[in-house]
């Protein structure tokens, strides 16, 4: 009985501290969204030059994706969290001192690195000290509190100077790696020491054709959520003023119309999208995390979220004249639906052995992120708000979503898989 007391309290800590690391992931990640225009102005960068600065961190999350995952796999999940906390936390410190464009590039470039491997390793070690039975709540639950660090990088970015919020960011994350130091090491790792069997081989992700497409369709299901986060919230401001003319921006003379403190309401709509389809994101974790669980299933679980991601696009597709209220409410909608991201990973750190488990489920959502500058690439193409067209956006969005519709029916269910096996390396 003790020794399941002290289990469960094991269990519990690991939950909190890897959603509060997930926490303080999102925070720095979506804190650039939040202060990009006043650290731009500032530092007197043209905001041109936001996508680039954003390049650098996605260039710093795809590399990092790879390093943090085969370490986790061949040097242990814990000690690999240490160090993506511990880098990520001194360049956000950082971050708050920078003078010019390339200083600002290199941190997002280190930031980016850093926060590559605490999501996936995280969601690995919590998924092995779990069981079988009960680990959909606990990878919910990681994804559901980890999601709601938008929402302080909001609240913080309001009130500070945009240099304080990274100082903030890089605290917490100080303050994160102590309590770390209480966590245990997956016991399946140190299992799997023990065996002759090469750990981390991320290369031997290619050398087979179904190991391989088996990890293809695992990075399809996700990009739908980066194509939601990086197409249409992104460009929330632009799609409200220049294509759905969304009521309640401008007078009818075309003038700015101001909030009860006098700030312009079209200055804000960016910011507020973000905060609200992240609080969509946060619950939906919870929501459609749960609802794998009761369903025992976690194909149908995705196959529902992709629906309900399916039906929101279009109504979001479909928001000509709409009030700003209800523009807002379709966008946390449009969270709650790709709030599937837990199960998503899950459903990746499952497919594979314990041998490759933390590289698959760290690079998957790394290359899944990777995948917006290609989408951007076909949206811009196509058609985009900036010259008053949803058609790059609607055909970008509907090939994404049928491609991760597709893969999932070509995975195998996971629910209650035991992960007490290694993968075969050639």
């Amino acid at each position: 009985m003790k020794k399941e007391s002290h289990y469960t309290r094991q269990v519990i800590l690991l939950i909190i501290v890897a959603g509060l690391g997930y926490f303080v992931d999102i925070y720095d990640l979506i804190l650039f969204l939040f202060v990009k225009k006043s650290s731009l102005n500032e530092l007197h960068i043209p905001e041109d030059q936001y996508p680039v600065l954003l390049n650098f961190q996605m260039f710093g999350m795809l590399l990092g994706g790879i390093v943090w995952g085969v370490l986790g796999d061949k040097k242990g999940r814990l000690s690999t969290l240490f160090f993506t906390i511990f880098i990520y936390s001194l360049a956000n410190i950082a971050n708050g001192f920078v003078q010019t464009l390339h200083q600002y590039e290199g941190l997002r470039f280190i930031a980016g690195f850093g926060l590559a491997g605490e999501l996936g390793v995280g969601i690995t070690l919590v998924s092995e000290l779990m069981s079988k039975e009960t680990r959909g709540y606990g990878t919910s639950i990681v994804a559901g509190i980890g999601i709601a660090g938008a929402g302080l990088g909001y609240v913080i970015s309001q009130h500070l100077g945009w240099r304080q919020a990274y100082w903030a960011g890089g605290v917490l994350g100080l303050v994160l790696l102590v309590m770390r130091m209480s966590v245990s090491e997956s016991s399946l790792f140190h299992k799997s020491k023990k065996d002759n069997v090469a750990m981390g081989n991320f290369f031997s992700l290619f050398t087979n054709g179904n190991r391989t497409m088996k990890y293809i369709y695992c990075i399809l299901i996700g990009i739908p959520v980066w194509f939601v986060i990086g197409i249409v919230i992104a460009g929330a401001e632009k799609f409200a003023t220049n294509i759905f003319h969304v009521e309640g921006i401008f007078d009818a003379n075309g003038n700015p119309l101001k909030n009860i403190h006098g700030n312009k309401i079209v200055d804000e709509i960016g910011a507020k999208a973000v905060l609200y389809h992240y609080i969509g994101a946060s619950a939906g974790s919870f929501l459609l995390g749960f609802l794998g669980q009761w369903l025992k299933s976690r194909k149908k679980a995705l196959i529902i979220s992709l629906t309900m991601l399916s039906i929101s696009l279009g109504a979001f597709f479909y928001s000509s004249g709409i009030s700003l209220s209800l523009y807002y409410f379709i966008i946390f909608i449009l969270g709650i639906a790709q709030g599937y991201w837990a199960i998503f990973i899950t459903v990746a750190s499952e497919q594979f052995g314990t041998n490759l488990r933390a590289t698959v489920s760290t690079t998957a959502p790394n290359f899944v992120r990777g995948a917006l500058p290609l989408m951007a690439f076909g949206y811009a193409a196509l058609g985009t708000a900036k010259d008053g067209t949803m058609k790059g956006a609607i055909i970008v969005g509907a090939i994404v979503i049928a491609l991760a519709f597709f893969a999932t029916t070509q995975l195998k269910e996971t629910y209650g898989k035991e992960l007490d096996y290694l993968e075969p390396v050639e």
